[in-house]
């Protein structure tokens, strides 16, 4: 397949996959929502490099294998329902935080996009980070999705620069489309909205959380 060619497809489809709600999207929703800008934006970069470990193996040709192999494939989705399931257990189990008061103008253009300064301040960047990157390693629809989307472009004589191109770019369209998501919902005017409801955010999300293990558990059943 022409270089072009690949690119724009891989680019449509990858796009369209991105922007599908699913667990990804409720974890940065949630990390932004309740903890800022900064911890979303750290949130999305741990998923983006999640992704980088289904693009190597998929590239190497394990994805055909783990799509193929049912007990294995069984296996992740258990990992993936249970990791789901204690992600939102644990934001189910957030206590109400204190109402934080408004800062001034320029206090605001610098930090204040956050909700809880004292929660971002108290949470590693690399528990940020690697929250993100297993939510999106233990997601078990990927290797089935990545054999698709890889198919679609693979060809006997494609060389390996082309595949990693490709899988770089995959990388930079799902960066970007969660770092749009977090920047309008860090958004001053819809933080101090969501600020009243932070707990419930919490409850509502951490619920959707849990049902989407649930959801994988039983259907690999």
């Amino acid at each position: 397949m022409e270089f072009w060619h690949g690119f724009l497809l891989i680019t449509s489809v990858h796009l369209l996959a991105a922007a599908s709600p699913g667990p990804d999207f409720v974890l940065v929703s949630r990390e932004t929502l309740t903890k800022g800008r900064r911890t979303g934006l750290i949130c999305s970069l741990g998923i983006t490099l999640g992704l980088a470990v289904h693009i190597i193996y998929s590239v190497l040709g394990l994805a055909a294998v783990i799509a193929h192999s049912q007990p294995l494939l069984t296996a992740i989705k258990w990992l993936g329902g249970a990791y789901l399931i204690y992600l939102g257990w644990q934001v189910i189990q957030a206590r109400p935080k204190a109402p934080t008061k408004l800062v001034d103008n320029h206090s605001l253009d610098q930090s204040a996009y956050s909700l809880s300064q004292t929660a971002i301040a108290t949470e590693s960047t690399f528990a940020t980070l690697r929250r993100g990157f297993f939510c999106n390693v233990f997601n078990p629809k990927a290797p089935v999705y990545f054999v698709a989307i890889f198919t679609l472009v693979l060809s006997p004589d494609i060389p390996l620069w082309q595949l990693s191109i490709y899988g770089v770019w995959m990388m930079v369209l799902q960066m970007a489309w969660f770092s749009t998501v977090v920047m309008l919902l860090s958004i001053p005017a819809i933080l101090r909205r969501f600020q009243r409801f932070e707990h419930w955010i919490d409850r509502v999300l951490g619920t959707a959380m849990i049902v989407l293990g649930l959801n994988l558990i039983f259907r690999s059943r």
